[in-house]
């Protein structure tokens, strides 16, 4: 008989049906390689979930050394029975493979064991691997958190509101000392290897460390994993008609709403705040907290009027920056020469270092120290930077540096200040005049605001189209803002002019 196997949660939210040959006779399958390798393993591992149990003995061997009273240990599992490994064995390309599952030879009491070659290495503890999107999704059903249909949007919306974000991250060089005995002779060698490199792994930000500390400080009772699981299977009591909705939202909103008065009231503001020490110069105390815009280095208290301020590059973290890296942050700006008599200044930004010059702002390579910067290299960076605006720009306007018409993504464009705006279709980018630049941006402009029949108010948007209208107006607002700003410039240079 085939084997059964049954689901934990009883609910119809569940994932779609395994994925299974269609005839188990037949063994080839797809008009490639991949096509093969990939029906090869689903037939291996569908065959493998009928297959017996395999049976795996956790061992401990003892070795004698003959010549000095210390034995030596081997921890690991002997195979005594195959079964489904016979056919295939599950991939841990994700695990880090521990002592204890590594597998043995089978052994004997009185076994002499001779000695091919001894290694004795420098090894050092791995931290628990990051999560990935598929690990943290594994976790969360490990949990009883979410459902199928909820673990992606859960994981899109910790990224979009930046608690999260995916990344990939370089790891450092460090040297592994080893020493090696082959027929009584003993080897050294220094070897290297890279630590913490990540690839498309989920990093914790600022801020969500910040809500994270402060949400569980004043709301562990939800934050407890197994709150969200009992809240799951009473949705499937509810689904079921043992439990009334009403009762069950009843007994968890009273004394939510209580705890969230409460909170409002008393808590106060959550900045993760991280005294790191003293500035060698001034004496105060140097700080790295969360502020209205960001993380920020902070030296000298809140209450000081002369404390200095510098926000903290993307690749810097509150709780993971150090003083000396912090004191180097305020040495920016820095200027670091002339180029057509304005100043070149090397500033720290949200997302690294860049270089300042009269408008023009070209990024530091992650692979350069921006306090080492020359002006020679600066002035490479500042021209490299122009070139590739230049290339990109379609037209400009002398009369108005503000407006210029350039090639996008998804093609031409007007850029009004800080402002995007499109250009109709038909219409000939390189052809525009700047009084047609500025109508297509005043088309842009908010309309006035409609209003209903006499004695009725306009009904306001919900959910997501008041989010999708909101920004909208927001877009609009800022283009006829920067219409306004460009029209006063004109009118301005057109007096002088006169």
């Amino acid at each position: 008989n085939p084997k059964q196997y049954t689901t934990k949660v009883s609910s119809a939210q569940e994932a779609h049906e395994a994925i299974r040959p269609t005839d188990f006779a037949r063994r080839q399958a797809g008009d490639s390689d991949a096509h093969q390798r990939l029906y090869d393993l689903i037939w291996k591992r569908t065959v493998a979930s009928q297959m017996a149990e395999a049976r795996l003995e956790k061992t401990v061997a003892t070795i004698s050394v003959s010549t000095v009273p210390e034995f030596l240990t081997a921890t690991g599992e002997v195979l005594v029975f195959d079964g489904f490994l016979k056919v295939y064995m599950e991939s841990t390309d994700d695990d880090v493979e521990t002592e204890d599952t590594k597998m043995l030879p089978p052994l004997a009491v009185g076994q002499e064991l001779p000695l091919t070659h001894m290694l004795a290495q420098e090894r050092y503890q791995r931290p628990p691997a990051r999560y990935t999107e598929a690990s943290l999704v594994k976790k969360l059903e490990e949990l009883g958190i979410g459902r199928p249909s909820t673990y992606a949007p859960t994981i899109s919306t910790i990224q979009a509101r930046n608690y999260v974000v995916k990344e990939d991250r370089d790891g450092r060089e460090r040297q592994i000392r080893a020493l090696k005995m082959v027929n009584n002779t003993i080897n050294r060698a220094v070897t290297t290897e890279i630590t913490g490199a990540e690839r498309s792994k989920l990093f914790p930000t600022d801020i969500g460390s910040v809500v994270t500390d402060f949400l569980v400080k004043h709301f562990d009772e939800i934050m407890d994993y197994n709150f969200t699981a009992t809240v799951e299977k009473q949705f499937d009591e509810i689904a079921e008609g043992r439990l009334k909705w009403n009762t069950m939202i009843a007994d968890f909103y009273a004394p939510f709403q209580e705890d969230l008065k409460r909170t409002s009231e008393t808590a106060e503001r959550q900045s993760g705040e991280r005294l790191l020490g003293i500035d060698p110069k001034s004496g105060k105390n140097v700080y790295v907290r969360l502020a209205r815009y960001g993380p920020i280095a902070q030296i000298g208290d809140a209450d000081d009027e002369d404390k200095k301020q510098k926000g903290l590059p993307g690749k810097f973290s509150i709780e993971t920056i150090t003083l000396d890296e912090a004191m180097e942050l305020f040495k920016f700006p820095r200027v670091v020469g002339d180029l057509e008599g304005k100043p070149m200044v090397v500033k720290v930004g949200r997302f690294g270092p860049y270089i300042d010059h009269d408008g023009t702002f070209a990024s530091v390579p992650k692979e350069e120290d921006p306090l080492t910067v020359t002006a020679e290299r600066a002035e490479e960076l500042v021209l490299a930077k122009r070139k590739s605006v230049a290339e990109r720009t379609i037209k400009e306007f002398p009369e108005n540096p503000d407006v210029k018409v350039l090639k996008g993504r998804w093609g031409p464009f007007i850029q009004i200040g800080r402002v995007n705006v499109r250009i109709p279709k038909g219409t000939d980018a390189e052809s525009l005049t700047l009084e047609q630049c500025l109508e297509f941006a005043a088309q842009q402009a908010p309309a006035p605001k409609g209003k209903g029949r006499k004695g009725e108010t306009a009904k306001e948007p919900k959910g997501e189209k008041a989010k999708e209208q909101k920004g909208e107006t927001a877009k609009k607002k800022a283009v006829k803002k920067a219409v306004k700003k460009v029209a006063k410039k004109a009118a301005k240079k057109t007096v002088t002019k006169k």
